[in-house]
Parts: structure tokens; C-alpha cells; sequence
């Protein structure tokens, strides 16, 4: 039965480039399930977009000397250029600016406090003499009260990922010139968090699929008790508040941010000419939306938005958020401030894709931080890319097309070897898709190269470059099965290898995408003519690693 399958990535600052821990932490997984989904034949719709009202766009521009909205426009197009060139295959990355946006926004708001859940009380909040301003969050720093972190900001701690209040930091200062901060009453909205908390709680002990890390996280955090929360701050730059008298305020970022992923669902919906087409993801029982994100979003996406949901009414929660946790790079935490990272960018000027994605699922820190170095990627790339995959696809085509003349064989009978290699190729297709379909990608990757070796493993036995000078019948079997196994290879690598699948799959002699194929296995038919084969993959010289751990080095300097 076909499924609705929401897919929610989240929204980068439009501030800076993306690095590789971004990628790995939520929009490469995003991509892996969205084009599984998509070859299963389900009705499949992934939205993220620029959050361009991010406190750090603003900072970035004060600190260039430029509008946030040159900012925004500078790094957007980047963001859409690295996603074309990585292929993160979004249907629709828009951005918080839209007027559509700024509606659907202003929409929820008024319907929330039309309903009682956001109400209007005076807050402290962080005050600067220097500047003669109101100071947000993301403007302040200081020592997180729960584990002592000394750079933790206003409205989270990086280093625990609690959420926080900037009344809540030990010695705040401002982020900007680090001048000491006094704290001034001033008149907000809050959304009733604490009317939710009991439903709340009553859901997520029922989310028994969702990771072990996601489902403690949100269960202590509801245990420890939930507290109303400001959702506007006093700033010029984001959504206005849709009521006279606030023409000082603006939407706070996290709550505008959330309500993101339905503004750009009925953007989508506007595109396409059906402006209703957003709504089954939404209010359909049967949809299933799944928020990929990085660990330090978990509590906006497993509280605060559903408690948003809930409140606005008819719309369903979450039903997965498979947050992940954080990649470390050459054993170091990643670090922006520090320039500790590889952007995405600059790996994409002079790398390609393919090794990139299949480094980062085969070390996808989905349960636990993990770490990228030069030398892995080198070392994966050569000795299973290249020498696993990639030789196997080479040698098999190559031998095929020189001894077939550009045509694959007929079989002959097939023997016990054969047939438990063909056995094999529905079986990694269902193993894999019930990988993907649970979000547990590193394993779907082990399956798919499972079957590669065990390829490999059948074409050592059988010689067919021996059997083709005596038995070219046997040699026709033995490669009719071994393209099978590419055939199958190159659906079930395609989520995480969309170029070199595709490749494969012309070479293999099949036309269009191979995405269209579906999710199962196409049988080679014989006679069928396939082009000249090419390497799928480049190895790469160990020199490599060395220059790029030096690059890091000298740029983080």
C-alpha cells in the first residue's frame, strides 16, 4: 500500500557555508530516506529551507558591515548550489523570507492565541548601556547553569543541549563586545508550554520506534518539568507580530523556524497549482512526517512543535524525529568560530559526490558522535568504492562487452553457486528497505555492500576469464548472474550513491533515471547492447589524506 511520507530537514542559518557535520547530521540522511520512499512508490514531499531571521545572520552582518538580507542572499545560493552538486534532492528549499511565510507564521499565531495557548506577560531580558538596546539571545553569552559550559548562548548550550533562558546564564555578557549586561522588564508573548505537558508526555511514551537517544532526551526533559516560553523578542529583523502596538518586536526565531516546514509544504502546494495538495501530510491519520535533524534541535522538535500542533488543532505530530548525533572532524569537535571544518563548498570544488555520501553513511553518527579524517575517506574510497564496488561493476562489464560483443549472454542452465547468488538479490533489497524504513542507514549500507563482496566472492570461484577460452556458455552464466547482482547493486546503492547508480545504470544499458525503476530487482535480458564500460570511481592517491589534514590545520590556524 502506497504511503504519505513527510520528509522535514532543518532550516540552516543563512550565515555562513555548510560543513560536512551539517551534512551528515541531517540532510544526508534526509536524502538517503526521501529517494528510498520515492523508489517504494510513495507519495513522498521534502521541504527545508534558509532561516534568513537567525540571530547569527544579523550578527554576521554587523560584523561585515552589510544588510542581513545580503547576507541571506549570498549563502541561500550557495546552500542551493551545494545541495544540486551533493544531491540532496529537496522538492522545494525556500527561505523564511517569503511572504508566504510571513503569513502562515502570523496565521498560526493569531490562531494560538485566539485559543488561549499564547499569552502577553513582562519578561527581564538582557539589556545593553553600550548600545542602548535589548539584546537577543544569540547576542548573549555566558556559563550554562546545568554544566557549568563558560560559552554557552542565551537560548541553548551547545555543549549539553538544554534549552535556555539568557536569565538563565551564570556572568552574561553581550557576544558583540563582550561588555557585562543588565536585565529590564519588557512586555511579551509566551506560548502555554505548560498546559502541554502532560499530553505531551502521554505521547512520547508511546514513540517506541524513535532512537534510544531521542526518546531519553525528550522524556527527561518533560520529567523535569516544562515552562512557558517566550515566542517574541524585541529586534526589527524577522516576522512582525500580527498586532498594533508591537511594531518593536518580531516573532521569536524558534517558534517562526518550526512553522517553517508548513509554510514551505503549502509554498510547495502553490507551485505545483494545487494549493490544497499540502494538506494530506498534515491532517491525514495515515501521514507519517519525519523531522531530520541534529542532536542540539531535539526539544523543538519532539515538544515544542508538536505542542504547537496540538495546539493549533487537526494537525498530526511527528511521528519520527531519527535526530542525530554530531560528527567529529580528525577527532576534534567541529568548530565554525575555530574555522575547524570541512565546508561543503570547497569539498565539492575539488572532490565528487559519491565518495563524500558514501563516507559519511558508512560513519552516520546515528546513535552516537562520530569522526570523520582524511585518511578514512581516502581508505573507504579506495578499498570498497574502488576496489570493492567499482572493480567488481568494471571487470564484469568489461569482460561482458569484450566477450559478448557489446551484448549481454544468454544463460545456460543455472548451477547451485548461481542460484544462490540470484537468491541473494531480493533478499538485500528487502533487507535494506526495512533498513531505510526504520532510519538506520549505516546498516542498509552494509547490506547493499554485502552483496557487492559476495559478488565478488562468486566470480573469484567461477574464473569466467579462465572458462571463456574453453566454455563460453559457462562464462555467459557466470557474468548473466554477476550483472544481475550490478542490476540490483545499482537500486539498492541509489539513495546513497545517486550518481554513480545512475551511471550504472546506463551502462547496464537501461534508459532514464533509475529511480523510476522502483524498488526491485530488473533482470537482465539478453541481447540487450550496453555502452563501452568506464571506472564508477577514481582512487585516490594516500597523499590526499596528508594535504587535507594539512589544509584543516592551516586554516583553522
Amino acid at each position: 500500500m502506497t504511503e504519505r511520507i513527510f520528509v522535514a530537514v532543518a532550516w540552516p542559518y543563512a550565515n555562513g557555508s555548510l560543513h560536512l557535520g551539517q551534512l551528515a547530521g541531517c540532510y544526508l540522511p534526509a536524502d538517503i530516506f526521501a529517494r528510498y520512499h520515492r523508489m517504494r512508490g510513495n507519495e513522498v514531499l521534502m521541504v527545508s529551507g534558509s532561516d534568513q531571521h537567525g540571530t547569527p545572520v544579523t550578527l554576521r552582518a554587523e560584523r561585515e558591515g552589510v544588510t542581513p538580507q545580503e547576507v541571506v542572499g549570498r549563502f541561500h545560493a550557495e546552500f542551493l548550489d551545494c545541495w544540486e552538486r551533493i544531491g540532496v534532492s529537496f522538492d522545494l528549499f525556500t527561505t523564511t523570507g517569503t511572504r508566504n511565510h510571513r503569513e502562515v507564521v502570523q496565521g498560526l499565531f493569531l490562531n494560538l492565541l485566539n485559543k488561549g495557548h499564547i499569552y502577553k506577560d513582562s519578561m527581564l531580558l538582557p539589556y545593553s548601556a553600550e548600545s542602548d538596546r535589548f539584546l537577543p539571545d544569540r547576542y548573549v553569552e555566558g556559563t550554562c547553569p546545568h554544566c557549568g559550559d563558560g560559552g554557552a548562548r542565551g537560548d541553548q548550550c551547545e555543549s549539553c543541549g538544554r534549552t535556555l533562558n539568557p536569565t538563565d546564564l551564570i556572568n552574561p555578557r553581550s557576544a558583540i563586545g563582550g561588555s557585562s549586561l543588565e536585565f529590564r522588564e519588557s512586555e511579551h508573548f509566551f506560548l502555554r508550554l505548560t498546559a502541554f505537558q502532560k499530553g505531551l508526555l502521554e505521547w512520547v511514551s508511546r514513540q517506541d520506534h524513535w532512537r534510544p537517544n531521542v526518546l531519553n532526551f525528550t522524556r527527561r526533559y518533560l520529567e523535569d518539568g516544562l515552562k512557558d516560553r517566550a515566542i517574541t523578542r524585541d529586534i526589527l529583523w524577522g516576522v512582525p507580530i500580527p498586532l498594533e502596538g508591537y511594531e518593536s518586536k518580531r516573532v521569536y526565531v524558534w517558534f517562526e523556524a518550526v512553522t517553517g516546514y508548513l509554510s514551505a509544504a503549502k509554498e510547495w502546494a502553490q507551485r505545483r497549482g494545487d494549493p490544497q495538495a499540502w494538506e494530506p501530510f498534515f491532517t491525514d491519520p495515515g501521514a507519517k512526517a519525519y523531522y531530520f535533524i541534529g542532536k542540539d534541535n531535539i526539544p523543538f522538535h519532539t515538544i515544542i512543535w508538536p505542542a504547537m500542533l496540538a495546539g493549533a488543532g487537526s494537525l498530526i505530530p511527528p511521528y519520527d524525529v531519527p535526530a542525530n548525533e554530531f560528527l567529529n572532524m580528525e577527532d576534534a569537535k567541529i568548530s565554525t568560530s575555530r574555522n575547524w571544518a570541512v565546508w561543503l563548498p570547497d569539498y565539492l570544488d575539488r572532490f565528487d559526490p559519491d565518495p563524500l555520501r558514501y563516507v559519511l553513511s558508512a560513519t552516520m553518527p546515528e546513535t552516537s558522535d562520530s569522526n570523520f579524517t582524511w585518511h578514512d575517506f581516502v581508505r573507504r574510497n579506495n578499498q570498497e568504492l574502488v576496489a570493492t564496488y567499482g572493480n567488481l561493476a568494471h571487470r564484469v562489464l568489461t569482460m561482458t562487452h569484450r566477450s559478448f560483443q557489446g551484448r549481454f549472454p544468454e544463460p545456460g542452465e543455472l548451477d547451485d553457486a548461481d542460484r544462490e547468488l540470484m537468491a541473494r538479490l531480493p533478499k538485500a533489497l528487502d533487507e535494506a528497505g526495512g533498513h531505510l524504513s526504520r532510519c538506520r542507514f549505516r546498516q542498509a549500507l552494509t547490506t547493499a555492500m554485502g552483496l557487492a563482496q559476495a559478488a565478488n566472492r562468486y566470480i573469484d570461484a567461477k574464473a569466467p576469464w579462465q572458462t571463456r577460452k574453453t566454455d563460453l556458455g559457462r562464462t555467459g552464466s557466470t557474468l548473466w548472474v554477476c550483472l544481475n547482482a550490478l542490476s540490483c547493486l545499482r537500486t539498492v546503492t541509489h539513495p546513497f550513491l545517486p550518481f554513480s547508480s545512475q551511471r550504472l545504470h546506463e551502462m547496464l544499458g537501461f534508459e532514464g533515471r533509475v529511480e523510476d525503476g522502483g524498488w526491485r530487482l530488473h533482470k537482465i535480458a539478453a541481447g540487450q547492447s550496453f555502452p563501452q564500460p568506464t571506472p564508477l570511481f577514481t582512487k585516490l592517491d594516500e597523499s590526499v589524506a596528508e594535504a587535507e589534514q594539512e589544509r584543516l590545520r592551516a586554516e583553522a590556524a
